[in-house]
């Protein structure tokens, strides 16, 4: 990709300044004009979807270049290799698809679930099996995957309380979900997140809620169950009388007088 864009800039062609992704479908086939040798900014410009945002006038003026021929080698040979980068993908897709077939079943259920995709499912799966009997409890799988604290204390003091290490891959695909979960609105990942965010901060939130990610797929593949999200107000209704406390307690410290009383159904 950069070596394309570094070809069409060489050029003085600023393909990148209005479409997003070059090797799309709308920059492949203004690409492949200009390898098969069309230099008129105005008809490559019509070559464009009309779906993207960037105007027909700032395409052509974005089109208006110097093309020789070296520069329309040197994009047919990277174009290639992008193809030949593709075919391998869709390959190594298609071994995939294979290897999964009698895993696609869990692989779908836990794609339910906020912030995993199908690729990050069929990871997940493939790390730690569909066998859950293997691990006693939600924990045992949380700490091999290295999700949790270690345990470093002397004299009863806490020395420190970085994550241990555990299965990389499986740790780094679930931090992933858990920021996409995060993003998911209306979801019990999204306040868990926030709700961590504020004291731990965004890394160690990110931990925390890939570690509740893994203790749901757990019960998923243990019981065969299908994924519930508790929402995002299920910390507030199990903390409700806490609340109401610190509430009514910083309301009296600012010199109010508070008589609650809850409001009906």
């Amino acid at each position: 990709m950069q070596r394309i864009q570094k070809t069409l800039e060489d050029a003085n062609i600023k393909l990148s300044s209005v479409i997003s992704n070059i090797v799309g479908m709308s920059g492949r086939t203004i690409l492949d004009a200009i390898v098969e040798g069309q230099d008129d900014p105005e008809q490559l410009a019509k070559l464009a979807h009309g779906r993207i945002e960037a105007t027909y006038s700032e395409l052509t003026e974005a089109l208006r270049g110097r093309v020789s021929a070296h520069h329309r080698f040197m994009l047919q040979l990277h174009l290639k290799q992008v193809d030949t980068l593709d075919a391998a993908v869709s390959e190594v897709d298609r071994r995939v698809g294979e290897q999964l077939a009698p895993f696609r079943e869990a692989a779908e259920r836990l794609d339910e679930i906020p912030g995993i995709s199908p690729t990050s499912a069929a990871v997940i799966v493939s790390e730690i099996g569909t066998d859950m009997t293997r691990f006693p409890t939600a924990g045992h799988l949380v700490s091999w995957a290295g999700l949790c604290p270690r345990m470093d204390e002397s004299a009863g003091k806490r020395r420190n309380n970085r994550i241990r290490k555990g299965a990389p891959w499986l740790k780094t695909v679930l931090v992933q979900c858990a920021l996409s979960a995060a993003r998911t609105k209306d979801s019990y990942y999204r306040a868990q997140y926030h709700r961590l965010r504020a004291r731990r901060g965004a890394k160690k939130a990110a931990i925390a809620v890939a570690a509740s990610l893994l203790t749901a797929i757990y019960h998923m593949l243990r019981d065969g169950t299908v994924f519930q999200d508790l929402g995002p107000r299920h910390f507030d209704q199990r903390d409700e009388a806490k609340i109401v406390r610190r509430l009514r307690k910083r309301l009296v410290d600012l010199g109010y007088r508070v008589d609650l009383q809850k409001a009906a159904a």
